[in-house]
């Protein structure tokens, strides 16, 4: 007969400070994301302890993970505002769209004011995404030089960008562009 497991003790700031550490020294994060990543580990925990779970002792955990979270916030190690920008310019140069951009960052835990903050402005930002998506999906001024550009073709690549959550004005403008023009707007965009 198998001896019986002793109950673990329940995390303590300590360890979940170490936790904290050990996921941001790997992961750039949100304070949202830091937040799931100690609740999941106190879930874990909790799981373990079957029917002899104390639920003060769940609730004392959880109240740890929002200390540990706002102590590392304060300190500087999560700083939503640096994430969003730093995601936002990534999303950006590859091809997303403004809306997408803000899509991710809230799916991520980042308030809507630093999201909108952290957007690249200049009114070239959002044509020089969506001409970073022409360029990646081949179309537009980067469609084979062979290929016909009828309407049915044109309607195709409009609904490309339109998926992407570019506004028909600039999915237009950015379709209909030069290819010499569009590089250097790419060129402008990944330099800046």
């Amino acid at each position: 007969m198998p001896a019986a497991r002793r109950p673990a003790k329940p995390p303590d700031e300590a360890s979940l400070h170490e936790a904290a550490l050990a996921y941001l020294a790997q992961y750039a994060a949100t304070q949202a994301t830091l937040q799931r990543v100690l609740d999941r580990r106190v879930d874990r925990w909790a799981r373990a302890q079957g029917h002899e779970l104390d639920a003060g002792e769940v609730a004392e955990a959880r109240r740890l993970v929002s200390t540990v979270v706002a102590r590392l916030a304060a300190a500087g190690a999560v700083d939503d505002a640096a994430f969003a920008v730093a995601r936002a310019r990534t999303l950006t140069r590859a091809g997303h769209s403004q809306r997408a951009v803000t899509a991710y960052l809230a799916a991520k835990g980042v308030a809507g004011e630093t999201a909108r903050a952290a957007l690249p402005s200049g009114e070239d930002a959002e044509l020089a995404a969506a001409v970073a998506l022409a360029a990646r999906r081949r179309i537009g001024p980067f469609r084979r030089p062979d290929a016909v550009p009828d309407e049915a073709l044109r309607m195709r690549e409009r609904g490309v960008l339109a998926r992407a959550g570019f506004a028909q004005s600039v999915a237009s403008r950015a379709l209909v562009m030069e290819r010499d023009e569009a590089e250097n707007l790419l060129h402008r965009l990944r330099r800046g």
